[in-house]
C-alpha cells in the first residue's frame, strides 16, 4: 500500500505528547509510530455482499463499489486513525470500494439505529426549513461549546449543503450540511440519510470535504438502496397500541439526530475526514529533515532521490488530544 502524506497528518496525533513535553521524536520513533498506523490500515477487512445489521433489524445488500467495515474496525478508524472523541456503538461503516483511511479527498457513512419507537412523520411537510436552519445553528454553538470544555476544537454550522428531502413512501429522509471546524481552510461536508422503521431509525451519516458533496451525492441512490430494514421490521409493521411511538418527530431528526432528548450529534463523528486539523507543523518539519525517512514514508526507494515535502504549511488551528 502506498501510504500518501496525510499518513502524516494521522501521525501527528501520536506525536502531540511528545511536543508538549519539547522531546521530539527521534527518525526511529518516528518510523516506529508510522509503522503501527500501517498495520492498523493491514488489519481492516471489508466485506462485500450482503451483510445483517442490529441483530436482524436491517441489512445492506451492498453493489459492487461498496465494502462494509464491521464496528470494531469502525472504532479502528474513527479514533486511532481519524482522531475522533468515540468510535463504539457503531452498527459498522460503508465505504467506496478503494478506500483508502490515510487518504484526504475521501468520505465513509457511519451507520447506527436509534431504538426509540416508531417516529410519526405527519409534520413532515409543515416544516419550515429556514426557521429550523436557525435554530440548529444556535444549537451548534452550545454543542461548540461542549466540545471545547473537552479539549477538541471549535465547530460552526455554516448552512444547508443540500435542504432536506422526504420520500414519504421509502420513508427515508436525506439531507447534507456544511460545517466548519475551527480555523479550518475547508469545510466539511455532513451528508445525513434516515430510513424510518418500526421500533427506530436508522442512521447513516456521511462526512467528507465539501469537495466531495458531487461523489457522495452520485453514491446516495446506491447507499439508499442497499440498506432496508427487514420484514417484521419496517415502517409498516408498525402496530398501533402495542408499540412504541417516538418522542420527537421529523423536524427533530433533521435538527440533530434526537435533538430533543439527547443533545445535538448524538452517534455522530464531526472530525471524519476533516485532515488538516490534525497536521502538526512540527512533525512535518521533522519529518522532512530526513530525507531517508521521508521516502520511506512514501513507499519508494533511496534511489528515487524524492525531495523532501515542501517546508511551507498552513499553520494548525484545530488539533485534539490523542485518543487511544
Amino acid at each position: 500500500m502506498k501510504i500518501r502524506p496525510a499518513l502524516l497528518a494521522v501521525f501527528a496525533l501520536c506525536a502531540t505528547a511528545a511536543f508538549a513535553a519539547d522531546a521530539p521524536p527521534t527518525p526511529a520513533e518516528t518510523a516506529a509510530r508510522l509503522e503501527k498506523v500501517r498495520q492498523l490500515v493491514a488489519a481492516l477487512k471489508p466485506q462485500s455482499g450482503e451483510v445483517t445489521l442490529a441483530g436482524g433489524v436491517a441489512k445492506a445488500v451492498l453493489p459492487a463499489d461498496l465494502r462494509y467495515l464491521n464496528p470494531s474496525d469502525t472504532a479502528t478508524v474513527l479514533t486511532k486513525l481519524w482522531g475522533n472523541p468515540s468510535g463504539k456503538g457503531t452498527l459498522g461503516m460503508l465505504v467506496p470500494a478503494n478506500f483508502d483511511p490515510l487518504e484526504g479527498g475521501g468520505w465513509a457513512v457511519v451507520m447506527t439505529f436509534e431504538e426509540d419507537g416508531y417516529v410519526k412523520d405527519d409534520d413532515a411537510a409543515k416544516i419550515d426549513y429556514a426557521k429550523l436552519l436557525g435554530e440548529m445553528k444556535d444549537g451548534v454553538r452550545e454543542a461548540s461549546k461542549e466540545r471545547e470544555k473537552q479539549g477538541y476544537g471549535s465547530i460552526e454550522l455554516v448552512g444547508w449543503a443540500k435542504p432536506p428531502r422526504y420520500d414519504v413512501d421509502a420513508k427515508k429522509l436525506y439531507w447534507a450540511k456544511e460545517l466548519k471546524f475551527g480555523g479550518a481552510t475547508e469545510n466539511t461536508l455532513n451528508y445525513n440519510i434516515r430510513m424510518l422503521g418500526r421500533r427506530g431509525v436508522l442512521v447513516l451519516n456521511a462526512v467528507a470535504g465539501m469537495k466531495e458533496l458531487a461523489q457522495v451525492e452520485a453514491a446516495t441512490p446506491a447507499l439508499l438502496a442497499a440498506v432496508n430494514f427487514q420484514d417484521g421490521h419496517r415502517y409498516a409493521d408498525f402496530k398501533e397500541g402495542t408499540d412504541k411511538v417516538a418522542t420527537y418527530g421529523i423536524a427533530a431528526l433533521v435538527a440533530g439526530g434526537i435533538a430533543a432528548k439527547a443533545g445535538f450529534f448524538k452517534a455522530l463523528w464531526l472530525g471524519i475526514l476533516a485532515f488538516k486539523k490534525f497536521i502538526i507543523i512540527g512533525v512535518i518539519a521533522l519529518a522532512s529533515q530526513f530525507g531517508k525517512l521521508w521516502n520511506w514514508i512514501r513507499g519508494q526507494s533511496k534511489e528515487n532521490k524524492l525531495s523532501p515535502p515542501p517546508p511551507t504549511l498552513p499553520p494548525p488551528s484545530d488539533t485534539p488530544p490523542p485518543t487511544a
